[in-house]
């Protein structure tokens, strides 16, 4: 199995998530985009940053993608049909200004596009879930937009 674990582009450490994922159970092929976080490991392959080409590789490829609560890199991994588990960052933890991921988490784990992993979930039991768990077919808004702009011009205007 290939996992791909996402730390984004903000200029804060999340060590909490690769320490996490450090100490699972989980086996195979990680690679790790971490970002500002400083971290080494024996288990997963762990790179600053990816150029964009060699990002959307490793997303193609991965059988899980696991990554901060951040909007667009969420919706890339949901476009291309994958299992997520979403980990919010914290503004308590100082790793971002306050805790809106943790709001963007929930709303895309209620309609049943991810898994979340709060702090204090225990990932293993993610990651049970992630076996069984099918992800609904992500729908972006884009369609309804182009809609009610088509309306709005042949009907307002």
């Amino acid at each position: 199995m290939k996992t791909f674990v996402i730390l984004g582009t903000q200029d804060k450490a999340f060590p909490r998530l690769l320490k996490a994922v450090e100490a699972s159970s989980l086996t195979g092929e990680i690679l790790a985009q971490s970002g500002f976080t400083a971290y080494s490991s024996a288990k997963m392959k762990v790179v600053d940053y990816l150029g964009q080409e060699d990002f959307q590789k490793a997303l193609q490829e991965a059988d899980l993608v696991i990554t901060h609560g951040g909007v667009g890199t969420i919706m890339q991994a949901l476009s291309f049909g994958k299992k997520v588990i979403a980990a919010p960052r914290y503004g308590r933890y100082g790793e971002h200004q306050n805790d809106h991921q943790a709001d963007i988490v929930e709303s895309f784990a209620a309609k049943g596009y991810l898994l979340p992993y709060y702090d204090g979930d225990d990932l293993d039991e993610v990651l049970k879930k992630a076996e069984d768990f099918v992800p609904e077919p992500f729908r972006g808004n884009h369609e309804h937009f182009l809609q009610e702009l088509n309306r709005y011009l042949t009907e307002v205007l």
